[in-house]
């Protein structure tokens, strides 16, 4: 008779899902590297509120940004809160990316003075705080609700300032409403993916005599 024991190193599979973020950050950098190479600018291509005809930059005001700086500024906190997404695995990861891009962007186009143009990942990065904070309240067992406290804990400390000055319209040239609309959508979509209670099964109905 055999057996075996599970192997304390993790899986090249289960290692996997963290490639998401960090290949959605390279690409974010290719997008930066072409338009700084070639003539015009991508940011047309963003979320330009009330205007129906820029409906598509939901989906791409978060690759896009306004310069360098831009991109420099949001890739750690990015990389940080994504690889912490990404840890419950690849689907979740982008499920919750979908979500918190949707939410996001619909309040920026709705909410944001007419004609204002969006762009920047950092309404993701809003998003994933709000994901990882929210998830401590929704999880069912004890060890992850600390487990997640913890990690929001942590976040907290090292962009709790930033977060909470973020949403507010205190800074010139800064997006809150991508910010605040992102961290709504990332905690809306810690609730809808939330672990669900089994419902019991009815027994069948029996009779006697």
């Amino acid at each position: 008779m055999s057996t075996s024991a599970q192997s304390p190193v993790p899986s090249a599979q289960s290692l996997t899902r963290f490639v998401h973020p960090v290949a959605f950050l390279v690409f974010m950098w290719l997008v930066r590297a072409f338009d700084w190479v070639l003539p015009g600018t991508f940011n047309t291509y963003g979320i330009r509120s009330w205007d129906v005809t820029s409906a598509f930059g939901i989906v791409l005001s978060p690759v896009l940004h306004s310069g360098w700086p831009h991109l420099v500024a949001n890739s750690v906190p990015f990389l940080v809160l994504g690889l912490l997404v990404a840890a419950e695995g690849a689907r979740r990861y982008w499920l919750v990316t979908g979500i918190i891009a949707l939410v996001g962007g619909i309040g920026t186009w709705v909410v944001n003075w007419p004609g204002t143009l969006t762009v920047g990942a950092s309404g993701l990065v809003f998003g994933y705080f709000g994901y990882l904070l929210v998830r401590a309240f929704v999880v069912k067992t004890l060890s992850h609700r600390i487990l997640y406290a913890v990690i929001a804990i942590v976040v907290a400390v090292l962009y709790g300032g930033s977060m909470l000055t973020g949403v507010l319209p205190v800074r010139v040239g800064i997006s809150w409403q991508g910010h605040l609309f992102g961290a709504i959508g990332g905690g809306l979509a810690a609730w809808l993916l939330r672990p669900r209670t089994p419902v019991p099964a009815k027994p069948a109905n029996t009779f006697g005599f």
